[in-house]
This record gives C-alpha cells, structure tokens and sequence, in this order.
C-alpha cells in the first residue's frame, strides 16, 4: 500500500481467488479503460446473424412463391437465417396437412445453398420452419 501511495498509482486485485492473492500497482482508471476498449474491439468482430421472415398464405400462386423465395435467397446469402411461415385464416385450418406441400416445396427450391434447421411445425394458425445457409 505504502508503495502505491509513494508512486501515485492503485493498488489492485488482479485475480483475488488465486492463493496466494495477485495484486499489481496501475492507475486503476486507465486499467478499466484498457479493459472497456479490449471489450469493444471483441464486439466488432463478432457476427450476429439474424431471423429474417418470409410470410405467406397456403394458397399462394407459384410466381408469388418465386418471389418471395428470391427475397429468401437474398436474406440467406447475407448470412442470416429464414423463418419460412404461412398463416391459416378461417376455413383453411381444416386443409392444414395438404398445405404443408407448399413450404416443403419452397424449402427445397432454396435447396441449393439452404438446409431446413427446423422442420415445419403448427404453432397456433401459423405453420413455420426455419432455413439456414448452408456451409
């Protein structure tokens, strides 16, 4: 402490659970700047990558489906994910299994550079899946 005090400087715990207990003498302030920095260059090369969304209906006509399967394209070429879901109004609910045709269909037109991550699945009136870029 003593010595801390001669040069001015902080005395500080480096790694307190370590037996015997580290200490060192460094400005305090500086160390925490030091360490906010090394944090922040950390989160820059980080990649997030996204849940982008393709909705449709399960009576959508082929060049709509081709439409939204270019937009699809797109989001998984930027290196983001695709949840694929159609929504069930009304009188579709009781035509659930002969629709599902339609998202295997689109899932295998993305084919080329996707993988179905999550399988078509009923939530509620929406069925969904999740397609992810292929590596």
């Amino acid at each position: 402490m003593v010595l801390a005090d001669e040069a001015g400087v902080d005395l500080v715990k480096v790694s307190p659970n370590a037996k015997p207990p580290v200490c060192r003498l460094i400005d305090y302030g500086k160390y925490r700047y030091e360490q906010a920095r090394k944090e922040k260059e950390a989160k820059k090369k980080q990649k997030t990558i996204e849940v982008k969304e393709v909705r449709f209906s399960p009576n959508i006509d082929t060049n709509d489906l081709n439409t939204k399967a270019a937009s699809a394209r797109k989001f998984l070429e930027k290196g983001n994910k695709v949840k694929v879901s159609m929504r069930f109004r009304g009188r579709e609910m009781a035509h659930i299994d002969a629709s599902k045709h339609v998202l295997t269909d689109f899932a295998e037109s993305l084919g080329d550079i996707s993988v179905i991550e999550k399988e078509p699945k009923l939530e509620g009136r929406t069925m969904s899946m999740i397609l992810a870029e292929k590596k």
